[in-house]
């Protein structure tokens, strides 16, 4: 790592170089999963002992799901994929040990094996979630779309069987989207009457939101595109921190997919001063890519911790 660099010009305004450095982690490599199902060799059960039993494990499901469904940070994401995926591969478990009634044996095993099937893949994206390469619950759902549709649907032949309780998904799944507002949209900002600005540079190859703070208040917030610029004028006087965080997909909240977050370690101050022939302010240039001769540090954030 260069020396800090530091440039001021000693004109009517200064203009002040922040650069900085980031990086993106990887997840794992898929797989493809087999799947394996078991049959009880025990008397087949009734329609209404079948009815009990699937929808003892339905509940179970639908409630996980509706868990992963709600969660708002990554790390609350990430808790209730891994209890979700449990709880799925116990309800397969206690499914398949059953004897249904003959008449439903190949609906069942088809929907055994969906349920199989899925919490298989669910399992593959909760390691995706821990890379951060997907970010958001709905981002999972559309990860997994393919696997929920075909248990969604097998549920759905099973029921409309003898009206068995497998309609187990009480989510729906998008499909995978990559949503970009434009280049210097303002997701946040107050009232914006200073003389200074702050030049955004995003270089990289993901998109940016950058969350610029005054004291405990949130100044303001800009969507900057990938390999795009753009000036936010008329920042007031202060000392600011600034936070960003690269990805790709943004839902309005957060990006869906290739998060990260990060924050400049050392605060801008925007300062106007007034003499009897001159009014002079300082300019800040910032950018969010890993550039030779970098003299501004970035720290990872937390994301529960990130600014939103």
């Amino acid at each position: 790592m260069v020396a800090p660099r530091l440039i001021s010009c000693a004109l009517g305004l200064a203009m002040l170089t922040l650069t900085a450095c980031t990086a993106t982690a990887q997840g794992p490599a898929e797989t493809s999963p087999g799947v394996a199902t078991s049959t009880s060799s025990a008397p087949a059960l009734t329609a209404d002992a079948y009815r009990d039993a699937l929808s003892e494990q339905r509940a179970k499901v639908r409630e996980a799901l509706a868990s992963v469904s709600s969660a708002k940070t990554i790390k609350t994401l990430n808790d209730r994929m891994e209890r979700a995926e449990e709880t799925l591969r116990g309800a397969a478990d206690a499914l398949s040990a059953l004897a249904p009634p003959v008449e439903a044996r190949v609906q069942h095993e088809t929907y055994v094996a969906s349920l199989q099937n899925f919490t298989t893949e669910l399992g593959m994206t909760l390691g995706k979630v821990g890379g951060r390469d997907i970010c958001t619950a709905g981002g999972v759902f559309s990860d997994v779309a393919d696997k929920l549709q075909a248990m969604d649907q097998a549920g759905r032949s099973l029921k409309a069987l003898g009206d068995y309780p497998a309609d187990v998904v009480p989510v729906k799944a998008g499909k995978k989207q990559t949503r970009r507002p434009a280049n210097g949209r303002f997701l946040r900002s107050e009232r914006l009457n200073g003389r200074s600005s702050l030049l955004i540079d995003n270089g990289g190859s993901r998109d940016a939101v950058v969350t610029v703070l005054r004291g405990k208040g949130k100044a303001f917030t800009v969507f900057v595109r990938k390999q795009s610029t753009f000036k936010v004028k008329g920042v007031r006087d202060g000392t600011y921190e600034i936070f960003f965080t690269h990805g790709v997909d943004w839902d309005g909240k957060a990006f869906t997919r290739s998060c990260s977050f990060e924050r400049f370690e050392k605060p801008v101050r925007f300062r106007t001063t007034y003499t009897a022939t001159q009014i002079r302010w300082h300019d800040w240039r910032v950018t969010l890519h890993s550039v030779t001769g970098g003299n501004a540090p970035t720290t990872e954030v937390d994301p529960g911790s990130f600014p939103g």
